[in-house]
């Protein structure tokens, strides 16, 4: 639509650079079209699974809310007392509403990286817009839910997030499928654009099926004094994920944080990673991530940091929690400093749950059951990510459902 379509062509069988290969054959781009309605009339084991990923279909405690099933857009609105100051609509719609739009479309993420960016170049399946006005603060969330409900599915969906100068506010994204789901492919383009002085704190679910593939592929660019928060959490087994967002701090004091929570079960095949490139006078950056890996899962905990300025400083963290003897947790830090002056850090550590620990609980009161539990809560603390009480609460709600399923 708005790319070289000859240069897409070209990667169309082009394997990700990381990650298991996947042919996308085996996946149905087949969907019924739903009709819009408020999300509260949706059917009831729709709006419950969306609850699982953070999703409120009374919309209470948020702004405004976009909801998509398979391939068609089913809500999307703000309440009124934003209208003017917030856009909120399907991307496709955004494209033929705003001649400029163009102008941030496949711009920080390539259409011909891998076969999976080609995919949603060339089957575009709607994916949200959020553009906040100069200057407004939104104290409270907007959400968005990108729902599958038919097995096999193939979905592609392309985001874009602007948040004007000065302006501010917090997206929590729920990605979720139906209950009878148990295969299918969604891939996820974001563009993330935070101009002067922005203030964006992104929170996404991932609330999948055990034989599902996903392929997120995101990118931001941070202007001078502007700070991005990106939450992730993962809790349910997948048969693979691959993401490997990047962030570029160009601007002077530019900031970003990645926050991650892992947890691989089954068979599950999870590289998870960050890159942070500090282009800008004061720019900070750091990758935080906590993955937890049981049965024959194996998590790739990834992140470079690359230094290009000489008043730049980045520090990249992971923890690792093994459950089992079969399962498997890689961290792979990479630190790659380009001038004098920048500070690159990081620092990791994988093991097993302390017996010290586990009897220190004991000696307590705790049962053992008990004990392991609480030692896994507490790996799966969600107050690293800074989050509203509001929000902060509804999260470990689903962390502490998720935690009863890992022991």
């Amino acid at each position: 639509m708005s790319t070289d379509r000859e240069r897409v062509l070209k990667v169309e069988g082009k394997p990700a650079s990381l990650g298991p290969d996947l042919d996308i054959g085996e996946f149905t781009r087949e969907a019924k079209a739903w009709s819009a309605c408020p999300v509260p009339l949706l059917p009831k084991d729709i709006v419950r699974q969306s609850l699982s990923a953070g999703i409120r279909a009374d919309e209470k405690d948020r702004v405004g809310t976009y909801f998509q099933i398979d391939h068609s857009v089913v809500f999307q609105g703000i309440q009124k007392v934003f209208e003017g100051k917030i856009d909120m609509m399907s991307t496709k719609y955004a494209f033929n509403k705003y001649g400029w739009f163009k102008d941030y479309w496949w711009k920080l993420v390539q259409a011909d990286t891998d076969k999976y960016t080609a995919l949603a170049e060339r089957n575009w399946d709607h994916g949200y817009f959020i553009r906040v006005l100069e200057g407004q603060k939104v104290t409270l969330p907007l959400q968005s839910c990108l729902f599958i409900s038919k097995d096999g599915l193939n979905q592609n969906v392309h985001n874009i997030i602007i948040l004007e100068p000065e302006a501010e506010a917090q997206v929590i994204t729920g990605c979720v499928v139906h209950p009878n789901v148990q295969k299918g492919l969604h891939v996820g383009v974001s563009e993330f654009y935070l101009k002067k002085g922005a203030k964006l704190t992104f929170t996404m679910i991932h609330n999948w099926a055990q034989n599902f593939d996903v392929r997120p592929r995101t990118a931001v660019f941070i202007e001078d004094g502007a700070k991005f928060v990106n939450n992730y959490i993962c809790l349910k087994p997948v048969k693979s994920l691959q993401m490997y967002p990047v962030a570029y701090c160009k601007g002077v004091d530019s900031k970003v944080r990645f926050n991650s929570i892992l947890y691989g079960g089954g068979n599950s095949y999870i590289d998870v990673g960050a890159k942070i490139v500090l282009q800008g006078a004061g720019s900070r950056g750091e990758v935080i991530s906590n993955a937890i890996a049981s049965d024959r899962a194996q998590i790739y905990a990834r992140g470079l940091l690359v230094g290009e300025h000489s008043e730049s400083k980045a520090h990249l963290e992971c923890r690792g929690l093994l459950l089992s003897d079969k399962a498997l947790i890689h961290a792979v830090p990479e630190l790659t400093a380009k001038v004098g002056g920048t500070e690159l850090s990081h620092e990791a550590a994988v093991g097993k749950i302390g017996e010290d620990q586990v009897q220190y609980l004991m000696a307590r009161g705790f049962s053992e059951a008990d004990a392991r539990s609480l030692i896994v809560r507490g790996f799966m603390d969600v107050s690293i990510f800074g989050l509203p009480d509001e929000l902060k609460d509804g999260i470990k709600r689903i962390v502490d459902e998720a935690v009863k399923g890992t022991l």
